[in-house]
């Protein structure tokens, strides 16, 4: 499990406008997870549990960070690892710290900024659900602040090997990356208008286009990549990026 993508966690500011829109668009079920003095809504493909919703914090709000989605990426030591992502140019914002009965989390940015999760599990790991399964996270991609940089402080961490790199043009190299050899996700460096570095999460849908209908803000233009699929890149209605890939338009 070390290395690979785990959770998902929304931050957002109305909750339940946010349940109502993702529960439409990507076809998640959704339920309260019944904890104690917080409330965090739990969103679920069939029986598999995809990701979380809470209300951002109010340190947040005050820095005015916008609402965003952050990836928790699974170690087999946080502590460990934890103390790694400073040596590596990275920073630590939150310890690692207990979660009851669930595991042991910390978050943390990588050398340029773009923030992410790291996650130690209690027990055995849940069932695997395909990459591509309906509502599952398809794709995994960094903006980042300089590709080479980013591959080799996340290559160092989780032990992320290169796979097939696209030449985009005026855009740079897109770098594909692999997971023990599953590709998982991909990365570059980001264009200029792009102002801070930052992952983006491709949920698995049957169409892109019933997402305006939800009311998200468009991005980037559905277009169609290698292999059939379509995607598109969106802002949901409170403001988070998130982005769309379907086996059609």
């Amino acid at each position: 499990m070390h290395g690979k993508f785990v959770w998902y966690e929304l931050m957002t500011t109305d909750m339940k406008a946010a349940e109502a829109f993702y529960t439409d668009i990507v076809g998640w079920s959704a339920r309260d997870a019944g904890m104690a003095g917080m409330d965090y809504t739990l969103f679920s493909a069939g029986d598999h549990q995809i990701a979380g919703l809470m209300t951002m914090p109010d340190g947040a709000l005050e820095m005015k960070v916008p609402p965003a989605w952050l990836g928790y990426i699974a170690v087999e030591d946080i502590d460990e690892v934890a103390a790694r992502v400073g040596t590596e140019g990275g920073k630590v914002h939150r310890a690692p710290e207990d979660i009851p009965n669930i595991g042991r989390f910390a978050i943390v940015t990588d050398p340029h900024g773009a923030a992410f999760s790291l996650f130690q599990a209690n027990g055995e790991p849940p069932p695997h659900l395909e990459q591509m399964a309906p509502g599952n996270v398809g794709w995994h991609e960094l903006m980042a602040g300089d590709l080479e940089t980013a591959f080799s402080f996340y290559s160092n961490l989780f032990g992320w090997t290169k796979d097939q790199a696209m030449d985009m043009g005026d855009m740079g190299v897109y770098q594909i990356f692999a997971h023990q050899g599953q590709p998982i996700g991909g990365m570059m460096t980001k264009p200029k208008e792009v102002p801070s570095p930052f992952w983006l999460y491709y949920f698995n849908v049957d169409a892109i286009d019933r997402a305006q209908s939800g009311g998200a803000k468009l991005l980037l233009e559905p277009m169609e990549v290698p292999g059939g699929a379509w995607i598109a890149q969106f802002t949901d209605p409170q403001g988070a990026v998130f982005a769309l890939v379907a086996p059609k338009r």
